[in-house]
């Protein structure tokens, strides 16, 4: 076992102990990349202010998201088919944050079912939805999330249409894993991901029984496009509303103008974010237009920031620009295929660590002092 420092240490691991079609189904982006290339770029561009001679004894990085407090400002993003980069990955995943002390959130692309992480997990979690083409069975998707007692709703805007993901094409991504002699050799070479995945209680989108046979379909990328709406309109929040009368958030904000829409929604946060750079590629990075986007919410809601999240200082930098907390996705994808929940903690530990280290560097003890005085002058990156 190498020695872990970094979610860079633990990509490195997941990269060699899962098979590639779900790895770069997490790692790559759409396009030609430039986006997701963009994220992690603009992140690390940004400067802190070291400060010296403060008392620093004292140091604190808890906080609070949507009311929920939280050990730090983050929080795991929704991710599809999280149980095949670990058989189970779902409940591993809600299991390990809530024993941190963060926020899990399902998503409906899911391996296991709502049920299934009900079940499995002593404390509500978030679920994420979209809106699909079977207004009926967005509705019941929703119910089931009240039953299993989900502490907030988050609402995904930013995939009417799927970007163009050609590393999925290319390697020929499909629900349930198919062998192909392109893969086979790959996954023989992974055997104690197969028998995970294989035992594991699912194999196939666990929430969306009954709602076609997205198993019946070549590739992931066909059966989303017969199912996500494309017609949806800011309209649909207000009924999105009706049905759910808990914490709701939107993700998938990106411009200042669609976030004082979605502001004036009333909804309770909004997540900046690009999808990880796996929908229009050649848009901003995430943490280029949050100091605009904060500015045009004007705190009618949170702003958090979910896009390149790959370390505690990268938080931080979000946390000076104006968002409240972050999501991680990819990192969480990492650190779960890598080791499985243990991995997830461990990351989580690393994360804590690296945002208390940083903090204290730049002469604060606690997330209230943060704002853009710890960053050295002159704009975000563009």
């Amino acid at each position: 076992m190498p020695v872990i420092t970094s979610i860079a240490d633990l990509r490195e691991l997941a990269r060699r102990r899962i098979p590639r079609a779900i790895f770069e189904y997490a790692d790559r982006g759409s396009f030609d990349e430039l986006t997701l290339e963009r994220n992690r770029s603009d992140l690390r561009a940004i400067e802190f202010r070291q400060r010296v001679m403060r008392d620093l004894s004292t140091l604190s990085v808890a906080s609070s998201m949507i009311g929920q407090p939280v050990t730090m400002p983050l929080a795991i993003a929704p991710t599809g088919l999280t149980g095949l980069f670990y058989g189970d990955g779902e409940i591993h995943g809600a299991r390990a944050a809530q024993a941190f002390g963060i926020p899990f959130c399902l998503s409906t692309m899911s391996i296991c079912s709502i049920e299934d992480v009900h079940q499995a997990v002593p404390q509500p979690f978030w679920f994420q939805v979209y809106l699909m083409r079977d207004r009926g069975f967005n509705q019941e998707l929703i119910a089931r999330a009240a039953a299993a007692r989900c502490s907030a709703l988050v609402l995904t805007v930013d995939l009417q249409v799927q970007g163009l993901r050609r590393r999925d094409a290319k390697n020929g991504l499909s629900i349930p894993p198919r062998l192909t002699l392109r893969n086979a050799l790959d996954i023989a070479t992974k055997p104690a991901w197969a028998l995970r995945v294989l035992f594991g209680q699912r194999r196939t989108f666990g929430n969306l029984v009954g709602l076609g046979r997205p198993d019946a379909l070549s590739t992931l990328s066909e059966w989303i496009a017969s199912q996500f709406d494309p017609s949806v309109t800011w309209q649909q929040i207000a009924w999105v509303r009706s049905l759910w009368p808990g914490k709701l958030i939107i993700k998938g904000i990106l411009d200042a103008e669609d976030a004082r829409t979605a502001a004036a929604q009333g909804v309770d946060a909004i997540v900046v974010s690009n999808h990880g750079g796996r929908q229009l590629d050649g848009a901003p990075s995430s943490i280029s237009v949050l100091p605009e986007i904060v500015n045009a919410v004007a705190g009618r809601c949170e702003v958090w920031l979910d896009g390149g999240v790959q370390s505690g200082q990268d938080m931080l930098r979000a946390l000076a620009l104006g968002a409240q907390a972050c999501l991680i996705g990819k990192s969480f994808l990492y650190a779960l295929g890598a080791m499985g929940g243990r991995g997830v903690t461990l990351a989580l530990n690393l994360l804590r660590r690296e945002l208390e280290v940083t903090l204290a560097l730049t002469g604060c003890t606690d997330l209230r002092q943060v704002d853009a005085s710890i960053l050295r002058d002159g704009p975000p990156p563009r």
